[in-house]
């Protein structure tokens, strides 16, 4: 999110509003973006790797889904910490080689590209 820096007033020093400024963006930011898990995404040709800040969820908490090119990650109802997201990609996801991993409150999934099947076939022109 980005914010307007607010013009200086002649009765506060240059470096106190612009030091306000930043701390009021900062307290925005986290204001707004609580309750959204943090999210790091890195791709190769063969997969897409999702990293999540999941503190204080436990890994029989969470449930992972995958259809086609979306991915739902959903806390339990009985879970300590509410966590709900959803991804879409822009291919589908081979489930036959994803893998998911919760360590340090951080989970990680590593989720496979289905390549597209191309049936391509050429006629003889007679």
């Amino acid at each position: 999110m980005f914010f307007t820096p607010v013009h200086t007033n002649v009765y506060c020093a240059p470096t106190t509003a612009r030091s306000f400024d930043r701390s009021f963006e900062r307290f925005a930011n986290q204001a707004l973006r609580a309750g959204k898990p943090s999210l790091n995404v890195e791709q190769d040709e063969q997969s897409w790797t999702l990293s999540l800040d999941v503190p204080g969820v436990a890994r029989e908490e969470l449930t992972i889904g995958i259809e086609a090119n979306i991915v739902r990650i959903d806390s339990k109802a009985d879970a300590k910490r509410v966590v709900k997201a959803a991804y879409e990609f822009p291919l589908d996801i081979d489930t036959a080689t994803s893998q998911a991993k919760l360590e340090n409150g951080v989970l990680t999934l590593k989720l496979g590209k289905k390549v597209p099947v191309v049936n391509v076939t050429e006629l003889a022109i007679g």
